[in-house]
This record gives C-alpha cells, sequence and structure tokens, in this order.
C-alpha cells in the first residue's frame, strides 16, 4: 500500500478501523406505506435484499421501502423543492478533534428511533477506489431531491458490498426543538438538528436541516474523512482550479475564491487528492462525468500578507508547502489543515501525507500574494498570477537582500521578507504541535 495512506492509517488504527462492519444496534420501523412505484426491483424499487440490508442496521421494514427513485418518480410520491437554509446547529460525536460542539451516545441513539421509507445510494468523491459510499433513508421523498444532487452516483449493489458504508437518517416528522429538549441537546434551531456519529458513519437530519447544505457536507466531510484516509485518498479542504487543460490545487480565503469562482470546478470546499488523481467531494460543480482530473499541475497557497517586501509568487519546496497548510494562514488567522468545519483526522496526519505526495509525484507549489496591504487582486489578476506559475521559473521562497543607505555608505541586510510573520508561524505551529517534523519549514 501507498505510503501516504500508510501514514493516515496509522493515526485511524484502533479507532474507527474495528468498527466500520459494526451496525447500529437499534430497531427502527417503518410507520408509512410508500405506495406503489413502477420502477426495476433492483436499481430503483423494493427489493427484499434491501429490506434485509436495512434490518442489519436496526431498520425493519413494515411494508416496502424503495430505492435510488429518479427526480420524476420522487415528485411522484409527494417531493417537493425545499428552500435553501443555513445555520442548522451541528452535534457531532467520536473522535471529532474540534469545530462542532458534542452528542453523548445516548442522545443520538434517541434520535434514531424514527420512521424511514425512502433510501438513495450515493458516494463522497467521484474516485471508486477512494471514495465513501453513502446509503440515506429517509421518511420522506423530498430530501432526496436535495442528497441525490449533493452525492455521487454510485453503482446499485455498491453499498452492500462496500465494507464500511456512512448512513444517513432523515427524519423530516421529527421536531428539532421538542427533540433537542428532550435528550438535552438544547432548543437550538427551530428549523431542524443535524447529529453526527463518526464511531457509527452515522449521520441524522431533524426537520428541514437537509434543506441546510453546507451543514450538511461539512458533517458528511468530518464522517467520510477517516474512511477515504484508510483508502489511500487525502480528504483536503481545497478547490479545484481548471485553467485550460491544468488542473490546480488552491488554498485560498473566501474573498479569493469568489474572485475566481468562473475557473473553479465547484465552489464548494474539499476535494480528494489520490494516486488516481484529483476530484471534488461533492457534486455540484461546473463540469460533467466523474469529475475525476488527473494529478494537480500545481499547488497553490494564496494568503494576504502586510509585508510589501514579499515576492507576488514564490516556489515553495515540498516541507515549505506542509508547513503553509498545516498552519492554513488566512485573513490574519491561523486555521489548521484550512479545515473550519469539525474534523475528525489529525492536521499534522495530514500536512504529513501532503509532504509525501507533493515529492512522491513532484508536484510544484506555490506561495501567491493575493493582495498587498489593504488592495485585493481581482479576479483576472489572481488567475494571471496563477497561470505565471505554470509557464515561469519562480524563484523559491526565501531570505531577501535589502540595501541600506547609511552616511552614503550601502549597507547590505539579509533578512526574511517579514521576520514578525515568521515568529507568528512558529509560536503557533510549535503550540499546536509539538512534535512537527523539521522537515516542515517557514
Amino acid at each position: 500500500m501507498r505510503r501516504n495512506s500508510l501514514l493516515v492509517k496509522r493515526f485511524l488504527n484502533g479507532r474507527w478501523g474495528p468498527q466500520f462492519n459494526s451496525s447500529l444496534p437499534f430497531s427502527l420501523s417503518f410507520s408509512r406505506n410508500a405506495g406503489s412505484a413502477k420502477v426495476a426491483e433492483e436499481e430503483a424499487g423494493y427489493s427484499d435484499g434491501l429490506e434485509c440490508a436495512l434490518a442489519g442496521k436496526g431498520v425493519f421494514v413494515k411494508d416496502k421501502a424503495f430505492r435510488n427513485l429518479n427526480a420524476c418518480e420522487l415528485h411522484q410520491h409527494g417531493a417537493t423543492i425545499t428552500q435553501s437554509l443555513s445555520g442548522i446547529p451541528l452535534h457531532m460525536r467520536g473522535n471529532v478533534l474540534e469545530g462542532a460542539p458534542g452528542i453523548s451516545k445516548t442522545q443520538f441513539n434517541k434520535l434514531l428511533k424514527q420512521a424511514y421509507v425512502f433510501v438513495h445510494d450515493g458516494a463522497i468523491g467521484s474516485s471508486p477506489k477512494c471514495d465513501a459510499k453513502v446509503r440515506v433513508i429517509s421518511d420522506s421523498p423530498s430530501p432526496l431531491l436535495s442528497l441525490s444532487n449533493v452525492l455521487w452516483k454510485t453503482p446499485a449493489r455498491a453499498i452492500s458490498h462496500d465494507s464500511c458504508p456512512l448512513t444517513v437518517y432523515v427524519a423530516t416528522s421529527m421536531s428539532p426543538g421538542v427533540v433537542g429538549d428532550s435528550i438535552g441537546l438544547g432548543s437550538g434551531g427551530t428549523d431542524g438538528l443535524i447529529a453526527g456519529d463518526i464511531d457509527r458513519l452515522s449521520l441524522v437530519l431533524c426537520g428541514k436541516a437537509f434543506a441546510d447544505t453546507t451543514g450538511t457536507k461539512e458533517a458528511l466531510s468530518a464522517l467520510s474523512g477517516p474512511i477515504i484516509a484508510a483508502r489511500g485518498g487525502l480528504p483536503l479542504s481545497a478547490r479545484l482550479l481548471v485553467i485550460g487543460e491544468s488542473a490546480v490545487l488552491l488554498f485560498a480565503p473566501e474573498n479569493t475564491i469568489k474572485r475566481c469562482a468562473n475557473k473553479l470546478v465547484s465552489s464548494d470546499t474539499g476535494v480528494v487528492l489520490s494516486s488516481q488523481g484529483v476530484t471534488t467531494l461533492f457534486q455540484g460543480g461546473s463540469y460533467g462525468g466523474s469529475n475525476l482530473f488527473k494529478s494537480p499541475d500545481a499547488v497553490i497557497f494564496a494568503s494576504s500578507y502586510s509585508c510589501g517586501t514579499m515576492p507576488s509568487i514564490s516556489k515553495l519546496s515540498p516541507g515549505q508547502a506542509a508547513y503553509q497548510f498545516l498552519a492554513g494562514y488566512q485573513n490574519g488567522k491561523f486555521v489548521p489543515a484550512y479545515t473550519k468545519g469539525p474534523s475528525s483526522i489529525d492536521p499534522l496526519e495530514l500536512a504529513k501525507a501532503l509532504l509525501f505526495k507533493l515529492k512522491e509525484d513532484h508536484i510544484p507549489s506555490f506561495l501567491v500574494k493575493a493582495s498587498d496591504g489593504e488592495k485585493s487582486l481581482t479576479g483576472k489578476e489572481f488567475i494571471k498570477l496563477v497561470e505565471t506559475t505554470l509557464s515561469k521559473d519562480i524563484p523559491p521562497f526565501q531570505a531577501k537582500v535589502r540595501e541600506y543607505n547609511y552616511d552614503s555608505e550601502c549597507i547590505v541586510a539579509y533578512f526574511f521578507s517579514d521576520s514578525d510573520l515568521q515568529e507568528k508561524y512558529k509560536t503557533f505551529l510549535s503550540r499546536k504541535f509539538p512534535e512537527m517534523p523539521e522537515e516542515l519549514s517557514f
């Protein structure tokens, strides 16, 4: 197995691996009749095999369950398009490093005791070898209209043959306020509630939570990260930028992302880098097909430094690139691994794996100055800088030389572009990651 996957698997051993094949020990019964559906049994309809699979998850069907209905068939069963929401409360349990309040095992168990009718199968990431399979079980067809546009398509039998699929339970009939109070999570939001359990690879969406696409994707990213990493992929909080025939992995602040949105494969953060190439975690981009691109031609770290002496573009060594990735410096703040949502993988382990990947595949990395003081680059100016990294030899990121005139004498001094900023990096990372390898450096 490739070393980059082993780096992450060492971190995962003993935490998720043994639980990947476990099922949820709950008795969930269907209380609704899905009615008759004129669809094929194996691909998009009722299936005895599906009923057995659901029973393995603790879901026992009283009548019939239907799987992978298309949009037209979902509408026939009463599905409606729900207005988009944001800010739905998100709770996670398991090895969540940061990014979301916790939820106990008992509280999560209570959330699962609801009724479900419709089933949809999909995947996170479109690389067959490094994706995470997902089964959605819902008490209403409407959520599947939303979630089927988020998850990548996967063969009908892929879920049953997968060793560790994720399960998403959607309970639109569950009152978020009442549920939150009854299980001790507080009233939270009135529209919905999102709760994830990393140990059991399960997610519960209550009320209208499925309409909060951003919150749902953040939860799915956290749940799928360990699976993707164990299969040799690197789940990274980056965007995929396409310029001509070149694919570029972009780590940048949101204001920079907005200025070059027309060149992005998807506006959503989240990609999987693997030996098969690079792909976005979710659907929703402007590119059709599997969205699986070749290995990136460059990795770009766009940041806003106040130091005017720093060049517009600098080439980074693999160690410097991993250092920039681990710090995630943007808008004057450090965000380890650029991950803003809940995270279930140690950023340092990801940085080590990224370092190895950059060295192994000879992927060049660059630091691009997205603004100069208060002046931000336009989208065209930023894209032009990125194009420059693909077509020219760029000087490495290193100490600069400055000439000072003092009493008519020219004095040459060597210094870093911003020694104060360098010290901030060092202080933050040494405190956050005391065992950081020496190869990772400013």
